[in-house]
């Protein structure tokens, strides 16, 4: 089950704005350009911004992602992108070129779910097609930064992040938000912090060959993006 955050419709109308300008996004226009991409499979695609981007480039666009209340947010922006609701393990036959996983959609997957969702993005690839995505360090403790609570406020509604507990390779953490009206709605997550080593293996395992480890140019020293190709 997606998180509140993202799946509440009154926490998703405001996921754009606390997240702010998506700086990161430009790593993932900039490497489908690269490639020569044509079409792109946005996988988590959230609200869509980055769907929105490709398409501006003229590129073919498909976005999937569980948590309706953000896909129907992303439909509106955009009709040029192919929204769908599900995940990579439940799409209907494409051969993209690139397929992409931003922001923390990587981290997302606990447990089995990570290769099935490999898995589900090499069939949606044509033969030597590429992924790309991004996953913090482990080493760079992302965490011991998130750990004193913060607060923010953005049109009268306060969020309030709170850390519930690392045991690594997990680390859970809660965001409540305050309307002005007094609505409390809290949304709590886990992300699953992988080493380099271990996210090799599972690409290779699944299919891909790794094309390149890069760091996020926004980010420097904190993640890894990796860079595959479908090879079976």
């Amino acid at each position: 089950m997606p998180d509140a955050l993202f799946a509440d419709a009154r926490l998703a109308r405001l996921y754009d704005a606390f997240d702010g300008p998506r700086d990161d996004l430009a790593l993932y226009t900039g490497i489908a350009a690269e490639l020569g991409a044509a079409s792109v499979l946005d996988v988590g695609c959230g609200t869509g911004c980055l769907g929105v981007l490709l398409a501006d480039a003229g590129l073919a666009v498909v976005g999937v992602d569980p948590a309706l209340a953000s896909l129907d947010l992303a439909r509106a922006k955009d009709s040029r992108v192919t929204w769908l609701h599900g995940d990579a393990t439940t799409l209907p036959p494409l051969q993209v070129d690139l397929a992409t996983m931003t922001g923390n959609v990587a981290q997302v997957f606990l447990g089995d779910d990570w290769e099935e969702t490999l898995r589900g993005v090499h069939d949606a690839l044509r033969p030597g097609g590429h992924l790309v995505f991004e996953t913090r360090r482990p080493e760079a403790k992302a965490w011991e930064g998130w750990a004193e609570t913060t607060h923010r406020v953005v049109g009268g509604v306060e969020e309030v992040r709170e850390m519930l507990g690392v045991d690594l390779p997990f680390v859970s953490f809660r965001h409540t938000y305050r309307f002005p009206d007094g609505t409390e709605i809290a949304s709590d997550s886990t992300l699953r912090f992988r080493s380099r080593a271990e996210v090799e293996d599972s690409l290779v395992t699944c299919g891909f060959a790794v094309v390149d480890v890069r760091d996020a140019p926004e980010r420097p020293g904190r993640e890894h993006v990796f860079l595959a190709r479908r090879v079976s």
